[in-house]
């Protein structure tokens, strides 16, 4: 006897979009939460990706979902302790629906709303639930959950009954962890995030970023951003407020004994950074943690009656545009879809449930993770771009722009590149590069190569 068709851990956006795909296969679906209400505990403001939640909802923006600013501008900046290069490109294309698929959101706020949709489609929420482990059949089988409930009351009223259960219960999932499904994570295998929110004027917002309307901008950097250790800087324009923070290698940070809070700190104090946010009202301050296991280091995403989805499966883009909502969404849909088809043929085997992980592998999820697999291992491997090179590209840009002074030669230009980066640390580096690269998909990284060859 079940009590529910399927059982979904966690109500973001993974196991939300799970329910209604669920749910509008006719089965009936409770979505278990730990927080008093869905995104209570996620305190992410950055850019939302929507090419997915346009999926399960074309007419969102109608819906009212809580998005901020679409973007039309996006800034990648070096920083050194004294200065900041920057590649800034925004265009108009991207004022027009579908906006580039790209808002900028406050989690707190839009996992709300999306769990009233669910709620709306027929999804029975259940808040303030904590999943300690799972109900399992005589042969090991996955078949419901077990809630934690109030000391001295029967454990068994805390039992809850269904043939497939999906766990999206976040990065930290001790589920998947228990059920030994991937490894307890490492400082080498996790990125943390802090972040503050900021208040500023609506107009305040408009002219310091140079924004008109809805318009918004997403500012990203690296090197002295994160006080040399492997990581980025960031900075998102909601309607009137700013999220500032940086996002950092648990580990890098752990070995430089550093907390983020120090390291967002002196972010936020770096003359580039300081006049965008002055006399900003501090309004909240989070931290989140983000795995980075990417694609050679995924966890089992499914065995009998169970699959993981989202985080929980480290289902987030390792690629510099770090994408993470949009993958957690495709991977709740096709977890759903898997769960009704298996529903249809009466099997919630491990064998039935591999066409989880076929759908992923057909998708843009699996073949962006493999795409940029190696990109985490390249940046910890080459700390010297974090730390050493921003000032290097500094000093020579300086050098280049410098009035008042004979124009600097190319020898000397080549002088100070070789004394601040060297050339053999750079070729190094530029054939480390290679592989990813080629993961870029820009083509044959020997033509670059070739290039570096003739022009350095």
């Amino acid at each position: 006897m079940h009590d529910f068709d399927a059982i979904v851990i966690g109500a973001g956006p993974a196991g939300i979009s799970a329910a209604i795909k669920m749910v509008r296969k006719g089965l009936t679906v409770a979505v278990l939460e730990r927080g008093p209400y869905p995104g209570s505990k996620n305190l992410m403001g950055g850019v939302l990706y929507t090419n997915v939640l346009a999926q399960l909802y074309p007419d969102f923006i109608e819906r009212g979902a809580p998005v901020e600013r679409h973007v039309s501008k996006k800034t990648i900046s070096v920083l050194s302790s004294e200065a900041e290069t920057a590649f800034s490109f925004r265009t108009a294309n991207w004022d027009n629906p579908p906006h580039n698929h790209s808002y900028t959101v406050l989690r707190a706020r839009f996992d709300k709303w999306f769990a009233a949709q669910a709620e709306s489609e027929g999804v029975e929420l259940f808040c303030g639930v904590v999943v300690d482990e799972l109900l399992k059949d005589e042969a090991g089988a996955v078949v419901g959950v077990v809630t934690r409930m109030p000391e001295g009351q029967n454990p068994e009223e805390g039992y809850l009954r269904a043939p497939v259960v999906i766990c999206a219960e976040g990065a930290n999932s001790l589920i998947a962890e228990k059920e030994g499904m991937r490894e307890p994570l490492g400082g080498g295998d996790v990125a943390i995030s802090a972040k503050e929110l900021i208040r500023l004027p609506e107009e305040t917002i408009k002219d310091r970023f140079g924004l008109e309307g809805n318009q918004g901008a997403a500012f990203e950097y690296i090197g002295e951003a994160t006080s040399g250790i492997p990581g980025a800087g960031f900075i998102y324009t909601n309607r009137d407020t700013v999220s500032v923070g940086v996002i950092l290698f648990l580990g890098e940070l752990a070995e430089e004994g550093l907390s983020p809070v120090d390291i967002l700190d002196r972010f936020k104090a770096h003359p580039a950074v300081r006049p965008l946010i002055r006399g900003g009202e501090l309004l909240e301050y989070g931290a989140h943690l983000l795995p980075e296991t990417g694609f050679n280091r995924l966890p089992l995403l499914y065995k009998d009656g169970l699959m993981l989805a989202g985080d929980s499966a480290g289902l987030i883009s390792t690629s510099p545009r770090h994408e993470g909502t949009n993958f957690s969404m495709a991977s709740g849909i096709f977890a759903g879809e898997t769960a009704a088809e298996a529903r249809t043929l009466g099997d919630y085997s491990s064998a039935a449930l591999s066409a989880y992980k076929r759908k992923l592998d057909e998708s843009f999820v699996m073949k962006d993770m493999e795409r940029f697999r190696d990109w985490p291992d390249f940046l910890r491997e080459s700390p010297q771009i974090f730390s050493s090179w921003p000032s290097a590209v500094s000093a020579m840009a300086e050098k280049t722009l410098e009035i008042g002074n004979t124009t600097a030669t190319e020898d000397e230009l080549m002088d100070l590149f070789n004394r601040r980066i060297g050339l053999l640390p750079f070729a190094m580096t530029a054939i480390k590069l290679r592989s990813a690269l080629r993961i870029f998909g820009y083509g044959k990284s020997d033509k670059v190569l070739e290039y570096l060859a003739r022009n350095w």
